[in-house]
């Protein structure tokens, strides 16, 4: 993502931030004043006038805020204002969050057709934290990039590629345990689901820290492609499926932060990245799959693979005993139909660990909402010839049966945290361009760092 945040600039011009009531007592210069009247700007939400000077070049820009709105608004500016530098006045709530949001709308995913360049930056407002922003910039634009490339250029092998990128970025160990190896070290889920692709399954470990800090835990479903395997799935439910990997670059985007400002953990990293193909070597619906954990695993359905997987890797995450385990996944459609694209779901058993991460997915306006590991639904898992089934006995509470299934394979020595994401912006918001979102990955660093320490 090209430069938008900048420290020091010669000059920059004013954006006045005004709400309708506050316009008045806006600090704008007389003759600007009077073009606003004239031009009959109002303050209005998401409106914007180009004020002029008096030479006739662009003296400031006015720009009509919500009481009490989106803090991202800012965002909807760099696509159409003219090429410049700017800076954020006036009626602003949050500083900090307004200059996130104005650089977030400046991404533009542009691998695979040219955009033209507005090269719109903005100068960080006094008393915020220009690195911070940056940080978060690099991991939020990572996070989007992996999402919205398809996955002929990102299958298991190029989400190897982007792990093995950031730990050298961060000098951060990785292991791969790739293909039929899978199997000889105990992967038998990770295994069955990727082995009919073309592209080997594999589980990616990045590790990095000391060993005596507190150890954290990221696990993210690496689904380059999801089918749905022989329960195939009908064309339309596959045009989003290059984005069945969202809870990867989840992990990936969260450990960028952690690890470019040094938090005070012992991080692990741990990605199953397969491709849920269809081939004579497919896993079928009836299978009975061993797992890594000892539970043998009745397949019910085909398309519900990203469990199988994650089962594997938190398997393993818990033989550290971690004391923070967090898996992202884009898990289920009925997390969707409860809470809608904008609010990924959340399970934890930890009270205290929902309290502090609802606290500061409001301070952050990176939202979530905790939904109950209900245990009486434990039951719709149930299987006749195995331990378990992946998938309930009817069509309700599927996200509440994912989280319960996933619970089964997640016993950390301290919290876990299971969070079911959509991954995706259906549509343009300020700060939030259509496609591929990075989730619940800055309230979840707001958290590390206040647990554990902000930086070595």
């Amino acid at each position: 993502m090209r430069e938008v945040i900048v420290s020091a600039p010669a000059e920059s011009r004013p954006i006045w931030c005004v709400t309708r009531k506050s316009l008045p007592q806006a600090d704008l210069p007389e003759p600007g004043r009077r073009f606003a009247e004239s031009a009959g700007f109002e303050g209005a939400a998401g409106k914007h006038l180009l004020v002029p000077g008096a030479d006739g070049m662009l003296a400031g820009v006015l720009f009509g805020l919500a009481e009490g709105g989106d803090p991202f608004a800012p965002g909807a500016l760099p696509a159409i204002l003219p090429a410049g530098t700017y800076r954020l006045e006036g009626a602003l709530d949050n500083p900090r969050l307004a200059a996130l949001g104005f650089a977030l709308g400046a991404y533009r995913f542009a691998r695979y057709r040219k955009t033209p360049e507005r090269n719109v930056r903005l100068a960080v407002p006094a008393g915020i934290d220009a690195d911070d922003l940056a940080r978060t910039l690099a991991a939020v634009a990572l996070v989007r990039d992996l999402i919205n490339t398809p996955t002929n250029d990102l299958g298991p092998a190029e989400i190897e590629d982007a792990a093995r990128a950031l730990a050298a970025e961060h000098g951060a160990a990785v292991r791969v345990i790739r293909g039929e190896d899978l199997l000889a070290q105990n992967f038998p889920l990770i295994h069955a689901v990727g082995r009919a692709s073309a592209s080997a399954p594999r589980l990616i470990e990045i590790t990095a820290g000391d060993q005596s800090l507190p150890k954290v835990t990221l696990v993210g479903k690496g689904v380059a492609f999801d089918t749905g395997g022989l329960d195939i799935k009908p064309s339309s439910a596959m045009l989003l499926m290059k984005k069945d990997m969202g809870g990867a670059a989840s992990a990936l985007g969260l450990a960028h932060l952690l690890l470019a400002r040094g938090a005070r953990v012992r991080l692990k990293v741990l990605i199953p990245a397969v491709e849920n193909s269809i081939s004579a070597s497919a896993f079928r619906p009836g299978d009975v799959l061993a797992s890594r954990k000892g539970l043998s695993v009745e397949v019910g359905n085909t398309d519900a693979e990203g469990r199988l997987v994650l089962a594997d890797a938190l398997t393993l995450a818990c033989e550290e005993e971690p004391d923070l385990l967090i898996d992202f996944a884009t898990l289920t459609g009925a997390a969707r139909v409860a809470l809608g694209p904008q609010l990924p779901a959340a399970f934890t058993a930890d009270d205290a660990l929902a309290a502090d991460l609802a606290r500061h997915a409001k301070a952050e306006a990176d939202p979530l909402w905790r939904l109950p590991l209900w245990q009486p639904y434990a039951s719709m898992l149930d299987s006749k010839i195995a331990d378990t089934n992946n998938v309930s006995s009817g069509g309700l509470a599927g996200a509440i049966t994912a989280a319960l299934f996933l619970e089964k394979f997640a016993a950390p020595a301290g919290s876990w945290l299971h969070l079911d994401l959509f991954a995706w912006n259906a549509s343009t918001r300020p700060g939030r361009p259509e496609g591929g979102e990075a989730q619940t990955i800055r309230a979840l660093d707001a958290l590390i760092a206040e647990r554990y320490g902000a930086a070595r």
